[in-house]
């Protein structure tokens, strides 16, 4: 379970509602970051796989939800 750049950038630039509260957070405070400083996509995906990696048991609906972007 990776998410791409690719991904990343459309989660960054989108809407998107999440079941999981904290992971709703951290996409949030990436927006923010990656608002300031575009260049910081490739750290906002290793946190985000970072993320999965540690919850990936109970996030299948969201995960689910991003696989499609």
């Amino acid at each position: 379970m990776q998410i791409s750049t690719v991904q990343t950038e459309k989660l960054m630039k989108g809407n998107y509602a999440f079941s999981l509260w904290s992971l709703s957070m951290l996409i949030t405070r990436l927006k923010g970051i990656y608002a300031k400083d575009p260049d910081a996509l490739n750290n906002c995906t290793g946190e985000l796989n970072a993320f999965i990696k540690k919850f990936k048991k109970i996030m299948g609906n969201d995960y689910a939800l991003i696989e499609k972007l």
